[in-house]
């Protein structure tokens, strides 16, 4: 177990736990809170031994392996697979220990190479480490692909399944959910349950640590207390640990009253004098409670917007993607036919890369349509917090700056003041008090870079947020304070985050972005957790079958043949070595037999012809099956459109056309999806039957 005793830790000057005691045991899943700057990234150091303490003793055990996630950018041209296949540190070394045997040509050493290979799970990494990068949200394209290729974001991903990739007693995760979408999240959670070792995770999404999370430890005033369970059940906790000590701390200060009010009466009385002694030693000896000094709680508002048009926008016939700078267009969205009204609170769904950003990103005028009209309402007013706003930001500037040229741009349409002193009070309202608003950006955190961007975002006094994930740097008492805000907000909110609680708070209805396709979704996160995980499968499923596929095309082409060719050519050399194995009796067995040799090959033959056979069976299944897929999108597409269409006022006879071709859309969706099912479950039973 990992035990702190009476231990103190420092950074530089300032004292972040000042002699805490706790015990960490075997097995248990902890979450690690507390606000920004408590300590908690300083307790990880200690943890993996970056930081020692500068008092008390701290003791982990000596014999187990920790993982976790690397803070640099990796710089590398290994493909993604080979990359996260390194983070198995213990199979990397063997692998060098086999090199070094096989240079020295020592028998034995080879041997033991071999066996201790097997039981470090080299036979099945390569498919484990797929595993992990496909779970985080990478396609099936991408595994082979060099790290470099990615953007900071997705090798930060590779970084986390490297991490996961190494075996280890102890897991430490610090804010492993900045980078995911929800999909990627609903995996990380379902592969954390199933963690076996002990694991601290830092995080600032609650429902997160609901789910992975038995035991929760909170820094505060440089304190580390324990309480058992989630997140959820430690605020139960302390919300009653506080009433209890403030109620003992007042019962106490009415017992001092008393006591000094005897003293003060009696104490030059002769006869009282020794009572009033003995009061005031009691008085010394008492031990007070400290009143309870909550911190102050962070709060905003949204001003309200000067006008709310209805529709705010109108989507019509459009298709959204990317121009190249040589003018070719690729689209990703198709036949988007949707409106926005006033009021309304979208929370937008989707896989990783089917185009919830470019949606966002195309509504809040950053890029432009392929096709098709967005056509806005008078006076639409839009606040946009993108992924990459922090960048945006002027790293050399300080936030009175960036509000003194924000308030220049709006000039008197922002009807607020721009005099120096009332923008330092606004500030001051974001948590920005004192000399921080002379503070360089550069220097700041992420989270304070996020308030000062909500800060920016409040000053214009939008009537339309579109905020595409706006919670990565923001704490929890900031992101609770964030949902506040958008509740009593008066205009439209549209909302793409993995922040499920902030989803929950703040939308009542969401849209679908996927396959190509914008529709909305009739269930609430749960639902959509269960489709995330469904479709998750079906994707492995179809990945399996397209491997098995190609696995038996390409030995058809004569890659058995050959590997047959290669291991008789260099059976003498390592059979001498091989045949003491005995973690591999496959290769020592029959060997230098003719007869049973012969029989393998004409084996591997059949079995290569027998793969090659179903390839060429399974190739017109997939094509339909793809096919499916492709009109399944365009249906589901003209169905919403349809479906907005008969909720404006219309002709009668449009009327009765608009919904005999819903239902026709309709049924065939239902035929179709039959037709898939069936193609699923044969291409599965010829596969399996090989």
């Amino acid at each position: 177990m990992i035990t702190l005793k009476n231990v103190t830790l420092r950074r530089s000057a300032k004292v972040l736990l000042n002699g805490v005691n706790a015990t960490i045991n075997p097995g248990e899943n902890v979450g690690l809170v507390g606000r920004n700057g408590a300590g908690k990234s300083s307790l990880f150091a200690l943890l993996n031994g970056s930081l020692h303490e500068d008092g008390g003793d701290f003791y982990i055990p000596t014999q187990w392996r920790m993982a976790q996630v690397a803070q640099n950018m990796p710089e590398t041209d290994e493909s993604a697979t080979d990359f996260v296949v390194a983070g198995d540190t213990r199979l990397t070394e063997l692998r060098a220990a086999l090199v070094r045997a096989e240079a020295e040509d020592d028998g034995m050493a080879i041997a033991h190479a071999y066996t201790d290979l097997a039981d470090a799970g080299d036979h099945d990494a390569v498919p484990r480490a797929q595993a992990l990068i496909l779970g985080l949200g990478f396609k099936v394209s991408e595994l082979d692909k060099p790290v470099n290729s990615f953007s900071g974001g997705w090798r930060m991903r590779l970084q986390l399944a490297r991490a996961l990739m190494c075996p280890s007693d102890l897991l430490l995760l610090d804010e492993p959910t900045n980078h995911l979408d929800l999909d990627a999240l609903v995996w990380l959670e379902a592969w954390l349950k199933r963690y076996e070792g002990t694991m601290i995770v830092i995080s600032h999404d609650r429902e997160f640590l609901d789910a992975v999370t038995n035991v929760t430890m909170h820094i505060d005033n440089a304190q580390l207390t324990r309480y058992g369970g989630n997140y959820s059940k430690f605020e139960d906790l302390r919300a009653q640990q506080l009433e209890l000590q403030q109620a003992s701390f007042a019962k106490q200060q009415e017992k001092i009253a008393h006591l000094k009010k005897f003293i003060d009466r009696f104490k030059a009385k002769a006869s009282k004098a020794k009572q009033a002694q003995s009061r005031v030693k009691a008085l010394d000896r008492m031990e007070k409670i400290a009143p309870v000094l909550a911190d102050a709680d962070f709060t905003f508002e949204f001003k309200e917007p000067t006008n709310l048009p209805n529709p705010m926008l109108a989507i019509s016939d459009a298709a959204f993607g990317y121009r190249a700078e040589d003018g070719s267009e690729t689209a990703i969205l198709h036949n988007v036919s949707r409106s926005v009204l006033a009021g309304q609170r979208i929370g937008i769904l989707g896989a990783n890369g089917q185009g919830k950003s470019t949606l966002v990103k195309t509504i809040a005028r950053t890029m432009a349509p392929l096709a098709g009209t967005v056509t806005e309402g008078k006076g639409l007013s839009i606040g946009y917090f993108a992924q990459q706003e922090l960048d945006v930001l002027r790293p050399h500037e300080n936030p009175l700056e960036h509000m003194i040229r924000l308030a220049k741009e709006l000039g008197p349409q922002s009807r607020e003041s721009s005099r120096e002193q009332d923008l330092r009070s606004y500030l001051g309202t974001f948590n920005f008090t004192g000399d921080m608003v002379k503070q360089s950006v550069g220097s700041m955190s992420g989270g304070e870079k996020a308030r000062l961007v909500l800060a920016m975002i409040v000053w214009q006094r939008p009537n339309l947020l579109l905020l595409d994930e706006p919670t990565n740097h923001l704490d929890l008492a900031t992101r609770e304070a964030l949902s506040m805000a958008l509740n009593e907000f008066e205009g439209t909110v549209m909302l793409v985050s993995h922040d499920r609680a902030l989803l929950r708070a703040v939308c009542d209805e969401f849209w679908m972005v996927g396959r190509g396709a914008v529709g909305p979704f009739d269930g609430d996160l749960d639902d959509y957790q269960r489709y995330l995980l469904d479709e998750a499968k079906r994707q492995r499923e179809l990945a399996k079958l397209e491997a098995a596929a190609d696995s038996a095309a390409l030995k058809a082409a004569g890659a058995a043949p050959q590997a047959a060719a290669a291991t008789t050519a260099a059976a003498p050399e390592v059979t001498p070595v091989l045949i003491a194995d005995s973690a591999r009796p496959e290769i020592a067995t029959g060997q230098n037999d003719p007869k049973k040799s012969g029989d393998g090959r004409d084996q591997r033959k059949q079995d290569a012809q027998a793969r090659q056979l179903l390839a060429q069976k399974l190739r017109p299944l997939k094509r339909e099956l793809e096919q499916i897929d492709q009109r399944m999108a365009a249906l589901n597409a003209e169905c919403s459109t349809l479906h907005e269409r008969l909720t404006q006022p219309l002709p009668p006879a449009e009327i009765a056309d608009s919904g005999r071709r819903l239902k026709a859309c309709t049924d065939e969706i239902a035929t179709l999806e039959e037709r898939w099912l069936e193609l699923s479950e044969e291409i599965e039973a010829q596969t399996a039957a090989l």
